[in-house]
């Protein structure tokens, strides 16, 4: 079975990673105890709150031509596949320990690099010409994810 996907629904499904993102942190941060990092991720929960925002503005401010389904889709099954990845794919619920800042980092870095391989994947089944720089500045915004993590977690090794 072939997918061909539109920005429009590209877009969707970064809003649902972000969600997932931003569930995943506020998750963490409940059940760690120490301030410093409860208060580390609810700001991360916050900043995926604010990507879910700017896709959704991006997505708001589309051309009809972007938005055009590039096959027929009469059931939906597209926009049902991209969720379904973002679902079990991307943030996904996963076994790990909660009370180890360490490893909520990790995890959380391993997430993000899985967005960014998501959406370098997408912008091959999108046109040059309608969102393959939307793409790029969803990938943008996940790598600024992976830095700010990764500075967490070297400061984390650090201590």
């Amino acid at each position: 079975m072939s997918f061909e996907f539109n920005i429009d629904e590209i877009l969707e499904i970064a809003e649902q990673i972000e969600r997932n993102g931003a569930r995943f942190y506020r998750n963490a941060a409940q059940k760690i105890p120490n301030v410093d990092k409860k208060r580390l991720l609810i700001n991360l929960a916050e900043m995926e709150d604010n990507h879910e925002q700017i896709f959704k503005t991006m997505r708001k401010n589309l051309s009809e031509d972007e938005k055009m389904m590039t096959s027929f889709d009469p059931e939906d099954e597209t926009s049902s596949y991209l969720k379904a990845l973002a679902d079990t794919r991307i943030f996904y619920e996963k076994e790990i320990d909660f009370s180890s800042i360490k490893e909520i980092l990790k995890s959380a870095i391993t997430a993000e690099k899985d967005s960014i391989v998501f959406y370098l994947g997408m912008k091959d089944v999108v046109s040059d010409h309608i969102g393959k720089d939307k793409i790029d500045a969803i990938i943008r915004e996940e790598m600024s994810h992976i830095k700010l993590l990764s500075k967490e977690l070297i400061a984390y090794n650090s201590e």
